[in-house]
Order: C-alpha cells, then sequence, then structure tokens
C-alpha cells in the first residue's frame, strides 16, 4: 500500500500559548546584614551633615572616599581600633590632600588618617592582597577586569548603607581563594611567619601598607607629622606663597603674633599703608594656617583684615577673609558673626548674585533676624527688590560699621535707576529735591553728580543759588546710564 503525500498534523484547539516548563532554581541565600558598630554609624551620619560640607567637594568624592575608609578597616575587621569621634571625615580628608597637592607636599598623616590622635591602640595595618608576578594567567586576568568594573560602578547606584561601604561577597571570596594559595605556596611554617611579621611589622603578605586614601611615602622620616611650630620672634615679615613645607624657624608663633597684629592695627590707624598692611596681614593669617590655630584669636586676624579691605575697596582680600570667617563662625570660637553676616547680605546686593542670596536667607534664623544689623541689611534687600529707592537712600544714610563701605560700591547704580524712574513720572523738579531724595550731603554734591552724568544742560539757575532740573528732557540718558551701571558687576574688585 502506498503511503500518503501528506504529514499527519494535530490540530490546534485553544490560540494560548503552551507554557514553557520553569526550571527548577534553588533559593538564594539571603545576604548577611552587616551590623556597623554605633560609632561608625555616627561617623557616617557627621559625614552626611550638610553642616559639615566642603565647598568644592562634591557628593560623590565624598561618598566615594567614605566607603573606602570605612572598607579599609572593614576587610581588617580593625573598626575598633580607630576614635571614630575624632576620626577625620572623608571630605576633610580629600581637602587636606588636595592642599597639599596644590602645595607639592606629599600626604601626612593627619591626611590619611593614621596619625596617633585617631587611633585607640596600636594596629598593624596589612594588605590582603598577595603580590602578583608578572606573568598572570587568564583566570587571573578575568578577575582582574572584573575587580576593575566594579570599581567604576558609582556610588550613587548602590542601595543602602551596608552596599555603600562594604565590598561584595564575591571580592571577599575572591580575597581568600588568593590568600589560601599565597599560604600554601609558602615554604616557611605558620609559626616562623608569625615570628618574621613580628620582628620587621609587616602585613599579612610580608609588605608594609599605606591606606588607600594616603599617598605613597617615599621618605617617611623627614615627613612632617603635624602642625609646625614657630620659632620666629620678629613682629613684621613680608608674605611669601608657600612652595615647600614651611621650617619652624621662618614661623612666628602665637605669642609673636598677637604682638605683630597689635603693632599692624596701630601703623594702619598711624599711616595708612594698605599695600603693606595688607602684605603684613596675609604674612600673619599665613603662620596661623600652618600652625593650625583655630581660636578667638585667629577669628579676631580675620575680622580686622576684612574690615581693612573693606574700606579701601579690596574685595578680593574681603572674601577670602570672609570665606574663613563662615567656617570658624561654624565652630563657635566667637567674634561678631551677625556684623558680617549684615556684610555677606549687602555684597550679594551689590553683586545681583540671587542664587547666593536666598542660600545666605534660608541659613539665617529667627534670632539672626531680629539683630540690628542684619535686619538693616535684610531692610536694603527688601527696598530694592521693591523699587523703593526713596527708603533705600535712607538706609544708606543710617548705615553701620563697614557697611556704608560695602553700600558705596552700587550706590550710584541705584542713584542712576532712582533718576531713570523719577524722568518717567516728572517733568521738573528742584535741586534741593534730589539732593535728599538720593541722599547726597548738599546741593553741590548732587548737582556735581549730574553734571559728571553729562545731565548740566537740564539743570537751570534760578538765582539765589536755587536750581531747577528739566528731569523729563533727560529721561532718555538717564534710562542708558541705569543700562550700562546694571550691564556689568565686578564681583572680585580687587585692587
Amino acid at each position: 500500500m502506498q503511503s500518503p503525500a501528506y504529514n499527519t498534523v494535530n490540530p490546534r484547539t485553544t490560540l494560548q500559548v503552551a507554557p514553557a516548563p520553569q526550571s527548577a532554581m534553588a533559593p538564594e541565600a539571603p545576604k548577611k546584614k552587616v551590623e556597623w558598630p554605633p560609632a561608625v554609624r555616627e561617623y557616617v551620619r557627621r559625614a552626611f551633615d550638610p553642616q559639615n560640607a566642603i565647598p568644592g567637594i562634591s557628593q560623590a568624592d565624598m561618598q566615594a572616599r567614605l566607603k573606602t575608609t570605612i572598607g579599609w578597616f572593614a576587610e581588617r575587621n580593625s573598626h575598633d581600633t580607630v576614635h571614630w569621634p575624632t576620626f577625620p571625615l572623608p571630605q576633610e580628608l580629600l581637602l587636606e590632600e588636595r592642599r597639599a597637592a596644590a602645595m607639592g607636599m606629599p600626604t601626612t598623616a593627619v591626611a590619611n588618617g593614621m596619625h596617633p590622635a585617631y587611633m585607640n591602640g596600636s594596629v598593624t595595618h596589612t594588605n590582603q592582597s598577595p603580590p602578583q608576578s608578572k606573568k598572570r594567567n587568564a583566570h587571573e586576568a578575568e578577575e582582574s577586569q572584573v575587580e576593575q568594573t566594579q570599581a567604576n560602578v558609582p556610588p550613587w547606584r548602590k542601595t543602602n548603607l551596608a552596599s555603600r561601604m562594604t565590598f561584595s561577597d564575591g571580592h571577599n571570596e575572591k580575597r581568600q581563594k588568593k590568600n589560601v594559595l599565597a599560604d600554601a605556596a609558602s615554604k616557611f611554617d605558620q609559626a616562623e611567619l608569625d615570628k618574621r611579621r613580628q620582628r620587621f611589622q609587616l602585613g599579612h603578605n610580608g609588605t608594609k601598607t599605606t591606606p588607600p586614601w594616603g599617598s605613597p611615602r617615599k621618605d617617611e622620616d623627614d615627613m612632617p607629622t603635624g602642625p609646625v611650630v614657630g620659632t620666629n620672634e620678629n613682629l613684621e615679615k613680608s608674605y611669601f606663597r608657600l612652595t615647600a613645607p614651611p621650617k619652624a624657624e621662618t614661623v612666628r608663633p602665637l605669642h609673636v603674633l598677637k604682638k605683630t597684629l597689635a603693632m599692624l592695627v596701630e601703623k594702619w590707624k598711624a599711616d595708612k599703608n594698605y599695600n603693606y598692611i595688607c602684605n603684613q596681614f596675609k604674612s600673619l593669617r599665613q603662620d596661623l594656617t600652618v600652625q593650625h590655630i583655630k581660636n578667638a584669636f585667629t577669628v579676631k586676624v580675620y575680622e580686622i583684615h576684612a574690615r581693612i579691605s573693606l574700606e579701601k575697596g579690596d574685595l578680593g582680600e574681603y572674601n577670602q577673609c570672609q570665606t574663613q570667617l563662615k567656617a570658624l563662625y561654624a565652630l563657635n570660637l566667637g567674634g561678631n558673626p551677625a556684623e558680617f553676616k549684615a556684610y555677606r547680605i549687602l555684597y550679594f546686593v551689590y553683586t545681583c548674585n540671587k542664587t547666593d542670596m536666598n542660600d545666605m536667607l534660608a541659613e539665617l534664623t529667627l534670632a539672626d533676624k531680629s539683630h540690628e544689623w542684619i535686619k538693616h541689611a535684610l531692610d536694603v534687600r527688601s527696598s530694592l527688590a521693591l523699587g523703593n529707592y526713596h527708603k533705600f537712600f535712607r538706609l544708606y544714610l543710617e548705615a553701620q560699621n563697614m557697611g556704608a563701605y560695602l553700600m558705596d560700591m552700587f550706590v550710584e547704580r541705584e542713584r542712576l535707576n532712582a533718576l531713570a524712574n523719577m524722568s518717567r513720572g516728572y517733568v521738573n523738579v528742584t535741586l534741593r529735591f534730589l539732593t535728599d531724595e538720593l541722599g547726597f550731603d548738599n546741593d553741590e554734591i548732587c548737582r556735581e553728580f549730574l553734571e559728571t552724568h553729562g545731565a548740566q544742560n537740564v539743570i537751570e539757575d534760578k538765582g539765589d543759588r536755587q536750581y531747577r532740573v528739566r528731569i523729563r528732557e533727560a529721561a532718555s540718558q538717564f534710562e542708558s546710564l541705569r543700562a550700562a551701571a546694571f550691564s556689568k558687576v565686578d564681583i572680585k574688585g580687587q585692587i
């Protein structure tokens, strides 16, 4: 019998696709949760505290350094050997490294966090990975590539505290496997190896190690392990930018610096030689910095230098002092924080910096806002925001301390702004009216201001020292002057 010329196919009875058989998968073992000591958790909390943030150091850099620092101790199970309340925060370690790199200095023991002041007891620092030979097999090369890939993962991709600070289980297993192979290949027994380590103070693989956040040091004996203690007794010393670690004989100690400050204050009152005074103050500040002196005297030095810089209009030096004062005030070392907060507000008004102004306003407390000097600065800002030039010039005449010097830097701009607004509302006004509205001391100074800005043709002499100003005729001129005044702001102002 001949076979049929077709193949038999079973017809489908439904449109659903048959589910694929599920392979039995073994359930993953739950990862063991890392229990960090309370001191470590408090250290992490302080690292993420906004009050401890340092300008110029990003959150990502800080997190990466935090993971590296705590992970280094976690691998060695040496958390209890660290005095975490005084251990430098990761952002402080980064700042110290960058300063050392800028000065051409190797990283000090304080910068890498291994200074004895931060340790609870003596501890042997070990390196868990043995030295590799020059030739590597394919398996080792693959492991190296995997480790490099894991190191490039950004810290913000991690999901929790443990994963941000702890190496993965696979990473630890690889390290343990390498250690077993290295120990098996050694021709010495364990007792002899321990004896040799104690003799040379070596780590697990026979090498002295440096924490990964510190730079390798070639000559540790010549390295300074702490702040310099000056021995120079000269009251005067010119300022030079440091290009090498300072020597004690070129640095003045604290008791000499106090005499220097008193001398500089007297010389400033007598001679008013700003170039000399500024040079001496920068040298004084440098001696304080290299000796790590941060106390009430340090605050006093920066406050006096900032006031002198404002008096001479040197905003470059003023900004440097103001930056340091903000950090010093955070340490509650005394001084006049309310005075310099008021100066910061007026400075942001001058630079038209709305972003920093908003940040500044958010930092003010109710006690700050009720302080006389800060309240005056806030009123200045409010009057300009509302276009109330009458109130602004009244506040200008009432400015206290060095606030008048800051307001002098933008009062001309605001006078041109007020004249442009008046020219749209008045046809002509008396010169005396402009003198009072624009905050001039007398009519003569007001008339000179108008003539300096090309408005001499609209001033009419009515006799008996009476003048009228046809302000409407100069409307376009005042508008152009206002636009030019607001088009460019020198935010540095250094002379």
